[in-house]
């Protein structure tokens, strides 16, 4: 199971993308084992040279109670010191910024995979869509041809 960020792809340009774990609770991964999560307005930030994910959302846990957690808390994430100071370098530069591209499952273990990114302005973005019809006309025309 994945959760993808659609609108990452279609409003940045992704420079460089991380893998990265997440620090959760119990009731969280249930959550999102359930498909109850959204990172559509989701961004990260750089706080004592530690990465935090803010504006996810997890959906509360039906069966959670009183050890229901939060629904939009800041997550941590867990990153090599490293990678954190490049990060650190990318996000001081004018425009970057640190978005979520997708959630997904890797040996039982909840990843985030990360993306040091800029903005596409409004010409890029139809750019891009035309590249996109583009390849779908191709590949349309291909498929009919056989």
């Amino acid at each position: 199971m994945e959760i993808i960020n659609r609108k990452a792809r279609h409003d940045y340009f992704i420079d460089e993308a991380y893998e990265t774990g997440i620090v959760l609770t119990g009731t969280e991964i249930k959550s999102i084992r359930n498909g109850d999560c959204n990172i559509k307005d989701c961004y990260g930030i750089v706080k004592n040279h530690e990465v935090f994910l803010l504006n996810m959302y997890v959906g509360q846990y039906k069966e959670g109670n009183i050890f229901n957690h939060e629904e939009s808390r800041d997550r941590k994430l867990l990153l090599h010191r490293k990678e954190i100071s490049k990060i650190e370098k990318y996000i001081e530069q004018k425009g970057y910024t640190l978005i979520p591209i997708k959630l997904y499952f890797k040996e039982n273990k909840l990843k985030v995979e990360l993306g040091v990114c800029h903005g596409k302005k409004e010409y890029d973005k139809r750019e891009s869509i035309k590249e996109r019809d583009i390849k779908r006309e191709v590949a349309k025309n291909l498929k009919n041809y056989r």
